[in-house]
């Protein structure tokens, strides 16, 4: 399997931590040396570890946020 490469260019916020300090953040990551994007993903503490997440460019991030904008309506 080929290594996958990153670079957590910014860290935007943490949605939440679990037991074992696994944390749930908002980054904005570059991947294999491409444009950053807005990453929401599962990581360890030092960073080395990530579980599954869901990579968003600036315009689907937009929309999301109407979207949840939207939500109390």
């Amino acid at each position: 399997m080929a290594e996958i490469k990153y670079e957590i260019v910014k860290n935007i916020g943490v949605l939440s931590e679990n037991q074992k300090g696994w944390r749930k953040e908002l980054n904005l990551v570059s991947w294999n040396g491409r444009e950053p994007k807005f990453d929401l993903r599962d990581w360890s503490e030092d960073h080395e570890k990530m579980g599954k997440g869901v990579t968003l460019s600036q315009e689907e991030v937009n929309a999301l946020k109407e979207i949840l904008a939207n939500l109390n309506n």
